[in-house]
């Protein structure tokens, strides 16, 4: 293939470009927030869980002290019924009597129950520590999360910007190159690894890194200047200049 000796500079200045958008790209996708964001995911998604444990229990807690309260009630309620037809002294003396024996019953009943519940009211109290830690440390994550979000946006903007830069700056330089030069470019570049054009300098080709064999310098140095040179290695277009050192 043939080309003007200044288009096939022009590569240079096109793979750059080229070799920027890729690398922003890969900005892009390697982000760090957005490992962040997976692993605080993963966080808030386990606390949702150890979350629902804990409010069960509180629940549950809560469930048995209003049975406790409601049995108390009952009782408290039997007592001072029976309180009061003792304070009337009407009745036979046997049920009186019977009364008082309930009495001293319903008695022992209601501490039961109150101690029963004093325990219930303790343990519901270490439930909701643990209920209020959990939420604690969900609140930390969301904030984290939000945080982390803000920076990837900012991040994403920043790279948008500077895309649609170099994709304007692209865009007329690659009008201006011969077609088939370009083609010949865009199908090299695909092929190996997004580096379509390199410098040859000093004997080297810019793309492999590797010296040129003595033959392939002489086949080189023997080559038109408009002609389109590649590696034999990397086979990518090499841009002759005077730093070459044919």
């Amino acid at each position: 293939m043939k080309a003007d000796p200044e288009a096939q500079r022009r590569l240079l200045d096109l793979q750059a470009i080229d070799t920027t958008l890729a690398q922003l790209a890969h900005k892009r996708r390697t982000l760090p927030e957005h490992a962040e964001l997976d692993e605080l995911a993963r966080q808030l998604s386990a606390l949702t869980d150890e979350r629902a444990r804990a409010q069960v229990a509180v629940d549950d807690i809560d469930r048995d002290i209003a049975r406790l309260e409601k049995d108390i009630d009952q009782v408290r309620a039997r007592k001072d019924k029976d309180q009061a037809r003792l304070d009337t002294g009407r009745g036979p003396a046997r049920e009186l009597e019977a009364l008082q024996h309930e009495m001293a019953s319903l008695k022992r009943r209601q501490t039961e129950l109150e101690d029963a519940e004093l325990e219930f009211m303790e343990q519901r109290e270490t439930a909701q520590a643990t209920l209020d830690e959990i939420e604690a440390r969900q609140a930390t994550a969301r904030e984290k999360r939000e945080a982390a979000e803000a920076r990837r946006d900012q991040a994403l903007a920043d790279i948008a910007k500077e895309e649609e830069f170099k994709s304007t700056s692209r865009q007329p330089l690659a009008s201006d190159l011969p077609a088939d030069l370009i083609a010949l470019y865009d199908k090299v570049r695909e092929a190996s690894g997004g580096l379509g054009a390199a410098l040859l300098k000093a004997g080297r080709c810019g793309g492999c890194r590797l010296e040129l064999s003595g033959s392939e310098r002489a086949r080189i140095k023997a080559a038109p200047a408009d002609e389109v040179v590649r590696c034999d290695e990397c086979r990518r277009i090499m841009v002759r200049t005077a730093e070459s050192g044919l």
